[in-house]
């Protein structure tokens, strides 16, 4: 598997930030893999619109500026890793 070169920490249902969970997006250039390590989160991608319902065998790929947010589905925890280039999985 490809390694990121960045991740955020481990976020849970209460300290996830208010930012990932409103409209956002990756830079130029950016690609992301949100992973859910326990629990579930529901990512919603709002161009094209669609929404993924994630666990810890289903991770949720970003491209690169495409606006989305997730939302916390009960307990869980959760991180974003960051890619040059696209991910494995």
């Amino acid at each position: 598997m490809d390694e990121p070169y960045r991740s955020t920490p481990v976020f849970n249902e209460t300290n996830l930030p208010a930012a990932l969970r409103a409209r956002h997006a990756t830079k130029v250039g950016v690609w992301g893999m949100v992973r859910v390590l326990e629990g579930k989160v529901k990512l919603t991608y709002l161009e094209p619109p669609s929404e993924l319902l994630l666990d810890s065998d289903t991770p949720g790929p970003l491209l690169p500026e495409q606006p989305h947010f997730v939302e916390p589905i009960g307990a869980m925890k959760m991180r974003v890793d960051f890619y040059s280039e696209p991910p494995g999985g």
